[in-house]
């Protein structure tokens, strides 16, 4: 694992310029490189910077003006009135390196000299902040995360303001230098959990990291799990109310994504819709999505399972329609439910890769027309078609994508064992995945909680939500240091507001 006996690894003398003025020469060779020589009557300086990453508006109002009509002699005079918050005096290439990078100018007395003047005058460019597009919401906040992980930090901040709201960032990938802040709350979170996150940030050994997604995957307990272990969301709302719970939130730079640890897999079944729902109908809901996700593994697996080994599980009445379904079929039921199976998978990815307005077309009518051909062609019985598309229909409730691919993929595995070994194929294959998740940890915690350890008091927001009254504590599983949300026997001197 990328984050395992891993230590802090030095630039290497390739990887750093060794002077300024080899610095310079790399920098130069770049046509957005700019830099010149600014002359006084007095004295002159040259300033240099990339003009694709600096607020060239921002360098001939603000900057230059202060260094024309000032009594400056050298650097130290130009650091003590330039009117910049962010500025370096330092005679280190690879500081300037680093600097230089990321939108800052350099201001020299002397082209190459080694001592050099860096502030930053970064140009901040973006899309405006949108609608959530993935974790769509009809009644909560209409905000999502885009690409900055300023204005990312922004929207976190304005719905956790308390001074115990800690942001650590860290600079990973060795060429990168991918900017990524791990946020929590100081009296809330678990300190073991803190470190431990923290030891993985500062261990992985990449050379750069382009966003959220890639980290988790370094990151996780065990990297070659199909079930993911962190959850992604793009919506601050959900991340503030993560952290407090006590939860540990990953920002990473160039990513409209954040990463919530640890986790468990029923969160990955619970939209953040189900807390502005009354509870009856987020509980209803809840259970929806999870009977639609049993449906979508096992629909076409019992379906092999049934045709091919217990045929005499089938009721009268059904046993005709299925006979005439499938009396012209020449595929034994294994490869006709594969065959459907590989064809709603291209349907998906086409209309996933296509532009949005062709892949909603593609994805209607290729499912009507290769549906009602393969009917007619006598490839796949019309029972198995419904139950197919009823089982695609029901994968899509996942509120969470990547689990939502998870149970896309480990359909295959019980189709196989489907057809090996029949119900008893099923069972094994189920009791394969079971032993795998009670094995699997999410940041060191138990990743089928509250199943197992059983915690009565987490199974109030698992598998159905209980009014907010009877929420008085955090998640035990997260260990917090302070478990209480409210005191529960003060509350229920009031009338409850759910009664």
């Amino acid at each position: 694992m990328f984050w395992r006996n891993r230590q802090k690894k030095i630039p290497t003398k390739q990887e750093r310029a060794a002077t300024i003025k080899d610095l310079f020469h790399d920098l130069e060779v770049s046509n957005d490189f700019t830099t010149f020589e600014h002359k006084k009557e007095t004295m002159s300086c040259w300033i240099s910077f990339f003009k694709t990453l600096v607020d060239v508006e921002y360098v001939h109002r603000d900057v230059l003006p202060f260094i024309y009509e000032g009594k400056i002699q050298n650097l130290k005079d130009i650091k003590a009135n330039l009117p910049v918050e962010d500025i370096i005096l330092t005679r280190d290439a690879h500081t300037v390196q680093e600097k230089v990078m990321q939108g800052y100018i350099v201001v020299q007395m002397k082209k190459y000299d080694s001592e050099c003047l860096v502030f930053s005058a970064i140009a901040i460019q973006g899309r405006q902040i949108d609608k959530p597009e993935i974790e769509t919401s009809i009644i909560g906040p209409k905000e999502a995360f885009v690409e900055s992980i300023d204005a990312n930090l922004n929207l976190v901040r304005k719905r956790v303001p308390i001074p115990k709201f800690h942001v650590k960032e860290i600079q990973i990938g060795k060429i990168s230098k991918t900017r990524v802040n791990m946020l929590y709350i100081e009296g809330i979170a678990n300190k073991e959990n803190v470190n431990t996150v923290l030891q993985r940030l500062n261990e992985i050994e990449y050379d750069h990291m382009i966003d959220a997604a890639v980290l988790s995957q370094m990151m996780g307990d065990n990297q070659h799990s199909p079930f993911p272990q962190f959850i992604d969301t793009e919506r601050p709302d959900r991340v503030a109310g993560t952290l407090y719970e006590g939860k540990i939130v990953i920002l990473v730079d160039g990513s409209p994504h954040a990463l919530t640890c640890p986790t468990t897999i029923v969160e990955f079944f619970s939209a953040f819709d189900d807390y502005f729902l009354v509870w009856h109908f987020a509980s209803a809901f809840r259970l929806l999505r999870l009977f639609a996700v049993a449906f979508s593994v096992l629909s076409s697996p019992m379906y092999v399972a049934v045709l091919t080994y217990h045929y005499q599980l089938i009721p009268k009445d059904l046993l005709q329609t299925l006979i005439s379904s499938r009396s012209m079929i020449p595929f034994p039921p294994f490869l006709e439910a594969l065959i459907l199976e590989l064809l709603i998978e291209l349907l998906r990815e086409a209309g996933a890769r296509l532009p949005t307005k062709i892949g909603q077309t593609i994805g209607i009518v290729g499912g009507i027309v290769i549906g009602t051909a393969s009917v007619q062609a006598g490839l796949t019985s019309n029972v198995l078609l419904i139950m197919v598309a009823a089982a695609a229909l029901a994968s899509f409730t996942t509120p969470n994508y990547l689990m939502g691919t998870t149970i896309r993929l480990i359909r295959f595995p019980f189709l196989i064992a489907a057809q090996l070994w029949g119900i008893i194929g099923i069972a094994l294959c189920f009791g394969f995945f079971v032993a795998h998740l009670l094995k699997l940890t999410s940041l060191g915690r138990p990743y089928i909680e509250p199943i197992y350890p059983l915690r009565m008091t987490d199974l109030k927001d698992a598998f159905i939500r209980l009014p907010y009254g009877k929420q008085s504590t955090r998640p035990m599983f997260l260990r917090p240091q302070d478990p209480g949300r409210f005191n529960y026997d003060r509350a229920r001197e009031k009338n409850d507001i759910d009664e």
